[in-house]
């Protein structure tokens, strides 16, 4: 289960501490992500120390980027060897991957969202896509590859076909 800040907007989520509390009570053993809302590294930082002490099972999902366009890799890379279990999201290309390996560590667990539907949007095969992700992944044991941004249902077979460890399914798909 994941979610953003725009989804819990468009679900008229107020206490977002109250709806993440109300979804762990039911999802205790499976990855769990919620995301940070700040844009800035002392404020990202202060949520993900917040957001991981809900469960143990707690993803805190972080962007790359930041709206401005700046890499948050060094920010997830001191939580991520700190301890804190991450979904870093909206990952686009390998680059960003490259760079993100290596900042973390080998032990604490970290999905990386590779938004495979966007990329397609862009003209891009997102089967190509996943796959040199997956390949720069080998060595990191702790790293799982999440497909994201699912179109259509065949997406699903093709995150299998794959080896994708994750995907996450729309209700509306």
């Amino acid at each position: 289960f994941t979610t953003n800040p725009s989804l819990m907007k468009a679900a008229g989520i107020k206490d977002y501490k109250k709806f993440a509390k109300a979804v762990l009570n039911i999802i205790r053993i499976k990855p769990v992500s919620f995301e940070i809302f700040a844009d800035n590294t002392k404020d990202i930082e202060a949520q993900a120390q917040k957001i991981k002490t809900w469960a143990p099972n707690v993803f805190v999902k972080i962007p790359i980027i930041n709206t401005k366009n700046k890499l948050n890799t060094e920010l997830i890379g001191k939580l991520n060897k700190q301890g804190v279990k991450i979904n870093v999201t909206a990952v686009f290309t390998t680059k960003q991957t490259k760079n993100l390996l290596k900042k973390i560590g080998n032990k604490t667990d970290l999905i990386l969202s590779i938004f495979a539907g966007r990329i397609a949007d862009s003209g891009v095969d997102p089967e190509i896509e996943i796959k040199k992700h997956l390949n720069l992944c080998k060595k990191f044991k702790n790293v799982k590859i999440l497909w994201a941004s699912v179109r259509e249902p065949y997406n699903y077979l093709q995150a299998k076909q794959l080896g994708c460890h994750i995907i996450t399914i729309p209700p509306s798909v």
